[in-house]
């Protein structure tokens, strides 16, 4: 029986067969041809990249981590490893800091009042508030810009304040207390400037000598009164405090110009608003005593008001009759 060829050499000391050598050239072949692995290197690299971010991660979050933090995960950690109850942590809190004593507060004094003898600060402050009666009477006025420009309005100064008159027949209706429209608009923004201070405004009516009789008003006394009534009513939807407003009708009674002229009569019909001046001194009640009788030479008290003494009407002279004649009879007084 002839023997296998691959089982040539499988004895000690036998020669490899064909079918080994074969194998063995492959194997050297495919050991030649794979090609070497050059980017080994990245693997050892990249675990250095990633332990040095974890290493700065660490430090960080030690450089930040608050001492009371700190112990609570230090003592919690140790409790999980032990495997202990949690004891109760108490994180210490910062004392508040010291309150510094209160300082005394400095009261300045209020400054004296101004004496009566000194002129010169009484007239200062009677400056300035002309200077802002004044101011708000431009205000006014540039608020009536329209009715200013044709001449309707009129601004005087006087011991009382600053009156802005306006034209009657822009404003109201002939024998009527209803406003017109556009003056309506306008008076508005006059008292939304008036609101805007404190000066007392005093709204007067005004009217010519001719004569009015209906049905509505009785005389020019109502007629001036109502219209007054109805500025003041505007102004106090416009925002001013009605305490600061007065209404005042006088008629025919006071007129700017003589009434001779139609023109001047149309000037006499006329609604003034008065910015009052403050009173410098308030008021003060005198005491009423009755004066002591005369015969008793007392005088009346300093200051007081002395009673009305009562005047007697001056007597008639009545012309004495004539002496009767002699030998005449008396003649009998009717």
């Amino acid at each position: 029986m002839a023997a296998h060829p691959n089982w040539a050499g499988v004895g000690p000391g036998a020669q490899p067969g064909p079918a080994q050598g074969q194998a063995r050239l492959d194997r050297r072949r495919r050991h030649l041809e794979e090609p070497e692995n050059l980017d080994r290197w990245m693997v050892s690299y990249a675990d250095f990249v990633t332990l040095l971010l974890a290493c700065f991660i660490v430090m960080y979050a030690v450089s930040s981590v608050s001492e009371g933090k700190y112990r609570v995960v230090s003592q919690a950690l140790g409790t999980a490893f032990r495997n202990a109850a949690p004891p109760q942590v108490t994180i210490p809190r910062p004392a508040p800091p010291p309150v510094p004593p209160p300082v005394p507060a400095i009261v300045e004094p209020a400054p004296p009042p101004p004496l009566p003898g000194d002129p010169s600060k009484s007239e200062r402050l009677r400056g300035e508030t002309r200077d802002r009666m004044r101011g708000m009477a431009n205000d006014v006025l540039n608020a009536l810009g329209s009715l200013v420009r044709d001449g309707q309005v009129r601004l005087t100064e006087g011991v009382q304040g600053i009156a802005i008159e306006i034209n009657a027949n822009v404003l109201f209706p002939p024998g009527e207390a209803k406003l017109e429209p556009q003056a309506t608009e306008a008076l508005r923004q006059v008292g939304v400037v008036l609101a805007q201070s404190s000066f007392h405004i005093i709204v007067e009516g005004h009217t010519d000598v001719t004569p009015i009789r209906n049905a509505v008003f009785a005389s020019n006394w109502e007629l001036s009164a109502v219209r007054a009534s109805t500025v003041v009513r505007l102004f106090v939807d416009a925002g001013v405090a009605p305490h600061r407003l007065t209404a005042a009708g006088f008629g025919e009674f006071r007129p700017r110009e003589d009434n001779g002229t139609a023109e001047n009569r149309a000037r006499n019909r006329r609604v003034a608003i008065m910015i009052e001046a403050p009173v410098a001194d308030p008021p003060k009640e005198l005491p009423l005593q009755p004066a002591p009788p005369a015969e008793h030479g007392n005088q009346p008290a300093e200051g007081a008001l002395a009673a009305p003494v009562p005047v007697p009407a001056p007597a008639h002279s009545v012309p004495s009759p004539p002496a009767p004649a002699a030998g005449s009879a008396p003649r009998a007084t009717p």
